[in-house]
């Protein structure tokens, strides 16, 4: 009941119309310029990546630029291609000085934390980077440790690191839940609640929206919140197992557009990918032992997709690969894919029936094969 009851005057009393547009100045030196010599302002229409502005480094090493907010969100402010800083753009001019390029010898990725000069909201998104900054640095701590440990076996390895990742990041969502109960008169505060589960934290996050509300009226954060969260939901649900398959269309290598509804009534197998993926690279031995098995089977399908943003990369992958079966590239880095089936990491491998429905997914190793094996009995 309190639920809805929040809800619902979230819903009744929050702004009708969008925040007036507003010009947020970003300045900052750059200690080391690479060869790309830009400080670029992004953010994220669902899967589609948005530049709000860009801007040269002057050959002292300073930078300025000015982006045009039609309403508040969170940003990327990202430097040289190396370094980014996670911002709130709304009515707070911002000052961020970048190291740069990585000059070391012997590069390791692990970027350090960039400090935001900038008013009380931007304050609590340096508290939130902090946060993430140093929980990087536990697992790196983590994973050097054990891995240094001779007796120990490789399995046991892995299972003592997984058991360290899952608790940093309950630490970390601990530390997020603090900031959200202390600094949800803030509108940023709103970045943060992407780090909970509504159906886990529902009464934390309504709470969290009806302060943004009460301290900030005529916002509309926190309605275009509810509002994102609900289309997320039903995107969610549309992609979720028992669901039928989003329809899509892809060239393949020869410029053929191949529709998967070209396979009504088969079992189809649909690797995203990309040649740039590690871990998608080192899981195409597996498929490629699936598909020998059942490549005579006229009810099985396999389709790769790739989510590159350049063909060539994907045809000289295709190469190397050798992947006999059907090969697509999507469009537009695959965001359309993405946000079809609602997947932000890969390889992201899926089985569907012959039903058309979304049979299994998250798919790795084994399970691929046991998927096909249990779609075509049922």
């Amino acid at each position: 009941m309190k639920k809805t009851t929040i809800l619902g005057l979230l819903l009744a009393f929050a702004a009708s119309t969008a925040s007036a547009q507003n010009t947020v100045t970003i300045n900052g030196k750059v200690e080391f310029v690479g060869n790309d010599k830009k400080v670029s302002v992004t953010t994220y229409k669902g899967f589609e990546k948005i530049t709000l502005g860009e801007t040269e480094i002057a050959p002292d090493g300073t930078y300025s630029l000015s982006v045009t907010v039609d309403k508040p969100t969170r940003a990327f402010v990202t430097c040289c291609l190396e370094q980014r800083a996670t911002a709130w753009l709304e009515d707070e001019n911002l000052g961020i000085d970048f190291r740069g390029i990585d000059t070391a010898k012997i590069k390791i990725k692990n970027p350090p934390y960039v400090y935001i000069r900038g008013g009380e909201k931007n304050e609590l998104m340096n508290l939130a980077n902090f946060i993430d900054f140093r929980g990087y640095q536990m697992g790196i701590a983590a994973s050097q440790n054990i891995y240094k440990q001779d007796s120990l076996s490789s399995n046991v390895k892995q299972k003592v690191f997984m058991e360290l990742y899952d608790a940093v990041n309950e630490d970390t969502k601990a530390y997020y839940k603090y900031l959200l109960e202390h600094y949800s008169h803030l509108t940023s505060c709103v970045s943060l609640l992407s780090r909970f589960n509504f159906d886990k934290d529902s009464t934390l996050i309504l709470n969290a929206l009806a302060n943004i509300e009460k301290n900030n009226p005529g916002t509309t954060v926190a309605k275009d919140w509810l509002a994102d969260l609900r289309d997320r939901q039903e995107k969610t649900r549309r992609a979720a197992v028992g669901a039928m398959a989003p329809d899509f269309t892809f060239p393949n290598e020869k410029g053929k557009n191949v529709s998967l509804s070209d396979f009504k009534g088969k079992v189809v197998l649909v690797d995203f990918w990309a040649s740039w993926c590690g871990p998608c690279r080192a899981e195409i031995p597996n498929v490629k032992k699936y598909y020998e098995e059942f490549k005579k089977n006229k009810n099985v399908v396999f389709l790769s997709v790739s989510i590159d943003s350049k063909k060539e990369a994907w045809e000289k992958a295709l190469k190397e690969e050798q992947m006999p079966w059907r090969q697509l590239l999507a469009p537009n880095s695959g965001r359309d894919a993405m946000d079809k089936y609602q997947f932000n990491g890969i390889p992201y491998i899926i089985v569907i029936g012959k039903d058309g429905k979304i049979f299994r997914n998250h798919l790795r190793g084994d399970a691929i094969r046991q998927a096909i094996v249990d779609a075509l009995a049922k």
